[in-house]
């Protein structure tokens, strides 16, 4: 038997050795540069900017394996998955591509001789369709390659014409078939009967011939390209004799991984084939970098990982399981794709959160489900159940729809609609408020920057705004936006904040006091007209403060220096979250899903000043965004970067891709020191951190604060009485001092956590974890949240010692609505606690930390059935 390991190293080495194409690696999941992607749905995505002209590389032929993703958007299978023999949100792209290279002819050739030669296909199995005006590749099918005419057909630009889009690159397409066998129903490509399962797609075949214009005119392309696509999947199954690609060894293995896992006994039964399909998109997403979330690709991973759970709960698997799957996939496939193999245990960590995270709410999603069946008085769900499901218990609908299936059942998609349109509604009147709409300012044009190389220049004055409107003219004491068309100020981005400085005339100064960027690439100077006046078409000397952009670059370049050695710490899944760059202090959010021990921050705080002192020059270069990553250079996730970035070198400990500014060489940042290490979102760190003279002055208050503690067990046998009473009242002061310092820390905890509040039926509804903190600060920690939030129901929790503290906040004006001793007893009750207090604020502890994911996710939960009751 050909394994599915062996064909997709039987296919790359035929093109690269046979060949001469460059064996390329599977890029990532998450398309690089193209917005309108949701998930690499092709081998050719990654290709796109060759295809298109915009891109050169060193080779003009290429080919690959590429893990591909079809779960969202356009190409949506999810709902099919398990349930029909070919449907994956998960697959491998077979491909081979020529670049302006080798055309219709060759690739013909490669095809037929691959299948009939190397892989030993009969030809006599072999159906072949041509796109119906392509008269070269129907002579070389039949004359040159010499196929049954038989066996051959033409079919329409439905079937067999490509294009990337309503314009662009297109071309017609030749595809491949493969006959299961008279005993299997469905007709042949192009008759009425198609669409049965005798025959069956393997590969196909594109010529990029032409290109279209917004008329639909075809004009030649001058350098005609291949682009070719065959499932791995599907060639393993025709290979090994089966007609589903679930009876694959791949498969197999995986589905008697999650039999054993589940106590299944029937391994023909189709929730083994959902979770062994979607083990495989998951574990992929992740080490990707895509985390569960209620947005975006987020929620599409959310969406395949409950589906999973779900089916695992049919089989009456009712503790997390599904990640006891990632070994078997990694055993699977982690020698083709060793990035499993290196983040293993960062998927497993995030699976496992996630089915905690589920298993309450799977509980009563399902008793309120089957409740409405057994109340039915038709064969469909109604769509209020369904949006309930949806809103209050995280059931995608598409997750309705598989349990709704397996019953026999339909959904009433009309009313679910209708109710979604409803909940929007009210949640955009409870967020609107006085004081109307500010103005959006619409700024064209460009601004050179010119603030790498100096802080100072001469530049012209191209725009004007007051008060949100275009103006000719700002004069003494008015604040306003300064365009230029030229400017050393940075504007902020990429975590960096905007420079300060001023814009002088002879007779006008104009104070800077933030910049930004605006549009397709202006930069705007925010601030104050100290004297005389501003006028459009004014020269003007910009002058950035040189010692507060100095500031910032030492924090900048520290910020590289942390990434770097929280990742050799750590480990590779940690990936920046965010970040922001002053001229004090530097905060850096990341991914990482435990606290970090004292001994952990020692050693990264030791790396990076090990660095600092070897004082490395900071390179900086322009290349390709390909040519950057084959240097190893970090792209951040989920970021849009140009087809020319700027790569920043410190020796060999970092390189990343960045916009910002930076020191010369490492060693100008003098010192680095931690200052704090907290937990700000389920899976997400902040360190924040300062460096050169700041630093200095916050070691020099620690040594003060020894000096003080040393003083104290001083002196002689004589005084010790005395000295003891003055050590016992400086404990005492310090313990105040700390008492306060942890206030202020709660306040900034405060203010940062606020940001993660979500609207529930227009009510602001934050619960998180402050992870690290101390059981004490949380009243703190809620009085500055609820401040920030105006209204708001709150629920905070730390685990301490084992133990899980909990407190919960309703303000004033939701009071009567909502009780916080109420909310407070059903979340502790799952943490194996319990507690209570006033309608306004109440506080509890539990026992069990395991917990507390799911006792937090009840929170939104909670409010939503309270909110609709009221209502």
């Amino acid at each position: 038997m050909t394994t599915s390991a062996a064909l997709r190293a039987s296919f790359l080495d035929y093109f690269a050795h046979h060949h001469q194409h460059e064996r390329v690696a599977s890029s990532s999941l998450v398309p690089a540069n193209d917005p309108t992607l949701l998930f690499t749905n092709a081998g050719m995505v990654q290709f796109k900017e060759l295809f298109l002209g915009r891109e050169r590389r060193d080779y003009v032929r290429a080919t690959t394996s590429q893990r591909c993703v079809r779960a969202g958007g356009k190409h949506n299978d999810l709902e099919n998955v398990g349930y029909t023999a070919r449907h994956h949100t998960f697959f491998e792209m077979l491909g081979n591509f020529s670049f302006g290279d080798y055309f219709k002819r060759e690739a013909i050739g490669f095809a037929w001789d691959y299948l009939t030669r190397v892989l030993a296909l009969p030809p006599a199995r072999l159906w072949v369709t041509v796109f119906e005006d392509d008269d070269d590749a129907a002579n070389i099918w039949l004359h040159e390659i010499g196929i049954d005419p038989t066996r051959f057909s033409r079919c329409g630009a439905k079937d067999n014409f490509w294009s990337m889009g309503d314009t662009g690159p297109c071309g017609p397409c030749s595809e491949i078939f493969y006959d299961h066998g008279a005993e299997i129903a469905g007709g042949p490509p192009g008759s009425a009967d198609a669409d049965g399962d005798r025959y069956v797609e393997i590969w196909n075949l594109v010529f990029m011939q032409f290109n279209r214009d917004a008329e639909g005119h075809l004009t030649p392309l001058p350098r005609p390209s291949v682009d070719t696509g065959m499932g791995l999947e599907r060639l393993a199954a025709v290979l090994q004799g089966v007609h589903s690609n679930y009876d694959i060894d791949l498969f197999q293995r995986l589905i008697a991984a999650a039999a054993a896992l589940t106590d299944c006994a029937d391994p023909a039964d189709k929730s083994l084939r959902v979770i062994a399909d979607h083990i495989r998109s998951t574990a992929f997403l992740i080490a990707d970098g895509v985390t569960p979330s209620n947005e975006g690709r987020g929620y599409v991973l959310r969406r395949i990982m409950r589906r999973a759970i779900r089916h695992g709960h049919r089989l009456g698997c009712t503790t997390p399981f599904f990640h006891q799957l990632v070994p078997a996939l990694v055993a699977e496939m982690g020698g083709a794709y060793p990035e499993l193999v290196r983040e293993q245990a960062q998927i497993e960590r995030v699976i496992v959160q996630e089915e905690q995270r589920f298993a309450e709410t799977l509980e009563h999603g399902m008793r309120i489900l089957d409740e409405a069946i057994a109340g039915l008085t038709s064969q469909q769900i109604p769509g209020a159940t369904v949006f309930k499901l949806y809103d209050t218990f995280g059931f995608p609908t598409d997750l309705t729809a598989d349990i709704a299936r397996e019953r026999g059942l339909t959904l009433d998609m009309a009313g679910f609609e209708a109710a979604m349109a409803q909940q929007k509604e009210r949640a955009r009147a409870a967020s609107q408020f006085g004081g109307g709409q500010a103005l959006e300012i619409q700024i064209q044009g460009q601004t050179d920057f010119c603030g790498y190389e100096r802080l100072q220049d001469e530049a012209t004055v191209v725009a004007l705004y007051r008060d949100g409107h275009s103006c000719d003219v700002l004069n003494g004491g008015d604040d306003g936006l300064v365009v230029l068309d030229l400017t050393p100020f940075y504007g902020e981005s990429g975590g960096q904040v905007g420079d300060c400085g001023e814009l002088t005339t002879e007779s006008a100064r104009f104070e800077v006091r933030d910049t930004h960027k605006k549009g397709a690439g202006a930069v705007i100077h925010v601030g104050r007209v100290t004297a005389g006046q501003v006028t459009v078409g004014d020269r003007v000397t910009a002058r950035v403060d040189a010692e507060r952009r100095h500031a910032i670059a030492l924090n900048h370049s520290a910020t590289h220096l942390l990434h770097a050695a929280l990742r050799q710490v750590l480990g590779e899944h940690v990936q920046q979250k965010g970040s922001q760059v002053g001229p004090t202090r530097l905060r850096f959010d990341f991914s990482h899903f435990a606290p970090i021990s004292r001994e952990q921050l020692r050693t990264i705080e030791q790396l990076i000043n090990r660095e600092v002192r070897a004082n490395h020059l900071v390179e900086t270069r322009i290349m390709s965004l390909d040519d950057a990553k084959a240097t190893g250079a970090m792209a951040l996730f989920g970021e849009k970067y140009a087809a020319q970035v700027r790569v920043l070198r410190m020796g060999e400990f970092s390189t990343e891709l960045c916009g910002g500014t930076h020191v010369k060489a490492v060693g100008d940042i003098g010192l680095v020191k931690i200052l704090s290490e907290t937990g700000i979102a389920s899976g997400v760190r902040r360190i924040e951190a300062t460096t050169g003279a700041t630093a200095l002055n916050e070691i020099a208050a620690d040594e003060e604060r020894l000096l003080r503690v040393a003083e104290l067990v001083k002196g002689g046998r004589e005084d010790a009485g005395e000295r003891v009473e003055q050590l016992l009242e400086r404990s005492r002061r310090l313990e105040k001092e700390l008492a306060q310092l942890k206030a202020k820390l709660a306040a900034a905890a405060g203010q940062d956590v606020a940001s993660q509040a979500v609207l529930v039926n227009g009510i602001k509804v934050l619960a998180v974890e402050l992870a690290g903190a101390e059981p004490k600060t949380l009243r703190d920690t809620l009085d500055q949240v609820k401040d920030k939030l105006g209204s708001a129901v709150v629920v905070l929790a730390t685990v301490a010692d084992g133990k899980v503290s909990l407190v919960a906040g309703v303000t004033k004006d939701l009071t009567n609505r909502f009780k916080a001793g109420e909310l407070i007893g059903v979340v502790a009750a799952q943490v194996g606690g319990k507690g209570g207090g006033r309608p306004d604020m109440a506080q509890a502890g539990g026992t069990d930390p395991a917990g507390l994911p799911a006792a937090l996710a009840l929170v939104e939960n909670w409010v939503r059935e309270k909110s609709a009751a009221a209502a």
